[in-house]
């Protein structure tokens, strides 16, 4: 190449290095052929270097040829980018380098930059507002958050400081710019759980891919990413990551590895639909009594009228159902004095409105209308494929746990009632409930866990009128835990008991009843939650509340956020928090 005699040595480089450049991205586009390889330490094979053709066309001389000097150069190795240390680690792990690109130390010394922005965005990472799980707030909106960012507080959170870490401040600026003096605390990752338990109330901005059951999801305008209907498009905390440099080098870069190719250059988003599952857990049902009464009145379907889709909307929705159908079963009687009960078949049109997908049978009532009841309510189960659990047509059956696998969530559900003797009478020969042995279920949950799945725990424990959890539920509740469990749940309490979190399990003694008839024994057996758990890429990652007030014998609905708060203050308190 030709130099004219007195252009500064400076330019003659740069000149030299974009020529380079766009040789370079000539190669990598005749390679396309290629799938791309992580970049690994230690030594990289040798490229092939394919013939090309020019990337621009040579200009015409409009005037005489100068004077020419000889310059010899070095072709460089390749193009080279700076990664900018703040990006979370999970994207980081996930890059796919080519071995034409060669990373760097320092952003000067690079031609094209990876870091947060959205000129030109390869990925998108979804960040979530997090709060410790006590914590009474539902969300915030979009103007709260940034008006604090700002320095301008207001809402429950306005005299608290967002925390966030070196990745999150980074994010949140490319967003917003530099936040106000005190609106922000910068801390490690790894302490900013501890941190904001023992300073509630407080709020944090964490990756989607840092969450963890002790953190309560805080909706953004209304938004979760903990939810199915998620869509980042429309949620704020949805940050770009961008390729930055020279232009024509980043759109042919983005054309080959961008966000919509067969084989990114890095992972597109940290939160893949593909990879979430969602399980409702639900407390006593047993459709008799008062219950089926009103059903009869009102419609089979009734109960679920107003908190149908709660369950409907979820991956996995549990049920434990107490009661055995039974074809001879008598017309319901809303004030019956005994406690033998039946459900007509016809009932089972209620669990299939609700899309049941899992049956608990560790309930007391499931022996009460003979053998041949309980063979005909596994046969329906059956039929419908709803998986069983906790009990059984034998002790086999009974205690053998229900295996789910679904978008690689690996799940065990598993469960016994604790009372025993009449109550559980499952045999070899015989079917019902399952009696709980507390030595062999920890044995059991151990080696699920070791297997690689997630074991749900479900009790069918004994009933206490009170939110706060006794020294038994705790005791056999924290050795599930224990044992490896992610959540033990009791599905015995007629009213909502407290919540633990123990050996990274979530625990909650009691959730209420589902669809029961105790309207009028006490304030609080009107009162009940669902509890929606959320699975992430082989993960346990948190629970949402949802709470429930009954407005007659069998009808549910979704709290008013008065009635919400005074619940959840009365269970946070009765957990100690």
């Amino acid at each position: 190449m030709n130099v004219a005699r007195g252009q500064p040595q400076g330019q003659v480089r740069r000149l030299w290095a974009y020529s380079w450049a766009m040789i370079i991205i000539a190669w990598l586009l005749s390679a396309c052929g290629t799938a791309p390889r992580a970049l690994l330490p230690g030594a990289l094979p040798t490229p092939t270097f394919t013939p090309f053709q020019p990337l621009l066309p040579s200009p015409t001389p409009t005037t005489a040829p100068l004077p020419t000097a000889t310059l010899t150069l070095t072709p460089p190795a390749g193009l080279t980018l700076w990664i900018d240390p703040r990006l979370p680690p999970a994207l980081r792990a996930g890059l796919a380098l080519p071995v034409e690109i060669t990373l760097v130390e320092r952003p000067e010394q690079a031609v094209l930059r990876l870091e947060f922005g959205g000129e030109n965005p390869l990925s998108h990472w979804v960040y979530a507002l997090v709060a410790p799980f006590p914590t009474l707030e539902q969300g915030v909106s979009l103007d709260d958050l940034r008006n604090s960012w700002r320095g301008k507080p207001s809402g429950a959170f306005s005299e608290r400081p967002l925390l966030v870490d070196e990745g999150g401040l980074a994010a949140l600026s490319a967003l917003w710019g530099a936040p106000a003096e005190g609106a922000v605390k910068v801390l490690p990752g790894q302490e900013m759980l501890d941190y904001a338990w023992e300073r509630r109330p407080s709020w944090a901005v964490v990756p989607f891919e840092a969450l963890e059951p002790r953190w309560k999801v805080l909706e953004v305008d209304g938004i979760s990413p903990l939810r199915k209907e998620f869509d980042a498009s429309r949620y704020p905390l949805s940050i770009p990551i961008s390729l930055v440099g020279d232009l024509q080098l980043v759109q042919r870069l983005r054309s080959v590895y961008g966000e919509n190719s067969a084989r990114p250059l890095l992972p597109v988003t940290n939160r893949e639909a593909h990879r979430l599952t969602v399980v409702v857990m639900t407390g006593v049902t047993a459709l008799v009594r008062a219950t089926a009464y009103t059903m009869e009145q009102r419609g089979i379907k009734y109960p679920a009228q107003d908190i149908g889709e709660w369950l409907r909307n979820a991956d996995l929705t549990h049920i434990s159902n107490e009661v055995p159908f039974a074809q001879n079963c008598p017309f319901p009687n809303p004030v019956q004095p005994d406690l033998r009960f039946c459900s007509d078949p016809r009932y089972i049109g209620l669990l299939e409105e609700v899309g049941t997908d899992i049956v608990e049978l560790t309930g007391d009532h499931f022996q009460d209308w003979g053998e041949a009841a309980m063979l005909y309510t596994l046969d329906l189960y059956h039929q419908r494929g709803w998986g069983i659990y906790g009990g059984g047509s034998d002790i086999e059956e009974a205690r053998r746990p229900l295996i789910i696998e679904h978008h690689g969530n690996r799940l065990a559900f598993i469960g016994c009632n604790a009372k025993g003797g009449a109550y559980a009478q499952a045999g070899p020969h015989h079917p019902g409930a399952v009696a709980c042995d507390m030595d062999w279920m920890a044995t059991e949950v151990a080696r699920l866990r070791d297997e690689g799945y997630l074991p749900i725990v479900t009790f069918q424990h004994y009933e206490y009128y009170m939110y706060a959890a006794t020294h038994i539920q705790k005791r056999d509740f924290g050795r599930m835990a224990q044992a490896g469990a992610v959540i033990v749940s009791g599905s015995q309490a007629h009213q909502p008991q407290a919540f633990a979190f123990e050996e990274a399990a979530f625990i909650h003694y009691g959730l209420g009843n589902l669809f029961f008839d105790q309207y009028e024994v006490c304030r609080a057996c009107r009162q009940a939650f669902v509890d929606r758990h959320v699975f992430y890429n082989g993960r346990y990652i948190g629970t949402e509340l949802l709470t429930m007030m009954f407005v007659d014998y069998a009808r549910p609905r979704p709290m008013t956020p008065g009635e919400r708060d005074e619940l959840l203050r009365a269970v946070f308190n009765a957990s100690g928090w």
